[in-house]
């Protein structure tokens, strides 16, 4: 089964917690604090495999989640990293954010990873927290939580050239000739179901793939027919070769064929309209296909025209040389602008406003990113833990705008599931 669009929600593991521990050893006054830091949480990678094509082991995938670091120990051990997860996706995956539509990565080489969801790092034991104030901390934190994120991972496959055109006009027959491809033939409409790919040898030994595309129909970027299912496949291909069936034998006119595709096409991603084009007129064995042509290239003059017969191999090599030359001259290029892809770095450490307080019913609620990590990685096991939470509030000006806002001593200050009293 070919399965290209899958959406999947992905949890990061969680850091290990750090330890609080203390050296009690014989003989040994004074020990001072032990305990080790956690292990940082699993990544959840996603890796390209070559033996891959189709999305189809995640299609039943709702939800991938890494494994916690180890915890830290006493005598100063420190927890084990997770192993990242990895998930393996066939080349010309496309991986995007589906909250922000930022694109995550575009996996186009055999050895392409990316990190699309970051494990948290592992809590401090009470070791790392030892000053000359404090030589002896009773606290320790609690791992950091790992990334949380909804991902949509789509397949648009690799291929230099890409046939498109309406149902039943050769582009199958087309693929099966030039190239090893099994295409399914048939004498119905929408044989094709999935794009089969191709690699084709020129004469000349030149090489390059072709992508045969499902049929398309008039609303086929509206969903009609298949729908756009399958125009993704094209958005890669530097060349788009229209098969036309210039016999017009089902009746239909081979301009108002040429032009609807054109303007789905279009009306999908206006890039499309940017590729270099050739018209490929096919079934030019069947009688009244020459004087159809020559009607056609009275209204198409801009583009390349070659005859041939898809049936009876017929005109195909000089068709190959030409895709050759044009394909020797386009250079290849990123399907997607800077702009669009996710910068890591600014995403992992992304500013933003650090926490919003509202009132609601009895009690203030905080709500923010940084505040609530803050809450999961702290262990409310002595004075110490809380005062150190407190202090980090304070510094983050929560208490200043609790002030601001109206609060007064003993209102309830709610974050997450936890709840303590204001106070000035």
């Amino acid at each position: 089964m070919f399965v290209d669009e899958v959406t999947i929600d992905l949890i990061a593991g969680d850091g290990g917690n750090g330890c609080m521990a203390f050296r009690r050893e014989k003989y040994v006054e004074m020990g001072g604090p032990f305990g080790g830091n956690g292990g940082k949480g699993s990544n959840i990678v996603f890796a390209v495999d070559e033996g891959l094509n189709t999305l189809l082991d995640l299609r039943y995938k709702k939800l991938i989640r890494g494994n916690k670091g180890a915890n830290g120990e006493g005598k100063g051990k420190h927890g084990a990293n997770a192993e990242d997860v990895i998930v393996r996706v066939p080349l010309g995956t496309v991986i995007t954010d589906a909250e922000t539509g930022l694109v995550i990565a575009d996996l186009v080489k055999k050895d392409d990873s990316v990190i699309a969801a970051y494990g948290g790092r592992g809590g401090r034991g009470n070791i790392a927290f030892a000053t000359r104030s404090n030589p002896a901390p009773s606290f320790a934190e609690n791992g950091e939580p790992g990334e949380v994120r909804r991902v949509k991972i789509e397949l648009k496959l690799l291929a230099d050239v890409g046939l498109v055109g309406m149902p039943s006009v050769g582009k199958s027959t087309i693929i099966s000739k030039i190239s090893a491809s099994k295409a399914k033939i048939a004498a119905y409409h929408f044989t094709t179901l999935s794009p089969n790919l191709g690699v084709v040898k020129t004469k000349d030994n030149r090489s390059f793939v072709v992508a045969d595309m499902p049929g398309l129909i008039e609303g086929a970027s509206l969903g009609g027919g298949l729908g756009d299912k399958f125009l993704r496949h094209i958005e890669r291909t530097r060349v788009l070769a229209h098969v036309i069936d210039m016999s017009a034998w089902e009746g239909r006119d081979p301009y108002s064929d040429y032009t609807i595709i054109n303007k789905e096409l279009e009306s999908f991603n206006k890039k499309m309209m940017l590729k270099p084009q050739v018209i490929v007129a096919n079934k030019m064995d069947v009688p009244g296909a020459k004087e159809n042509l020559e009607e056609f290239k009275k209204k198409v003059k801009d583009v390349e025209i070659f005859e041939v017969s898809a049936m009876n191999n017929e005109g195909m090599d000089n068709l190959l040389i030409h895709l050759a030359d044009m394909l020797d001259n386009i250079e290849k290029l990123p399907l997607y602008e800077d702009e669009e892809i996710e910068s890591h770095v600014l995403y992992k450490f992304e500013r933003e406003q650090p926490f919003t307080i509202t009132h609601e019913g009895n009690e203030w609620v905080i709500r923010g990113k940084e505040v609530e990590k803050l809450l999961k990685m702290t262990r409310f096991t002595s004075d110490e833990a809380a005062n150190r939470f407190a202090n980090k509030l304070r510094k983050m000006g929560i208490d200043d705008k609790l002030r601001e806002l109206g609060a007064q001593e003993g209102d309830t200050i709610r974050i997450l599931d936890f709840e303590f009293e204001y106070q000035e």
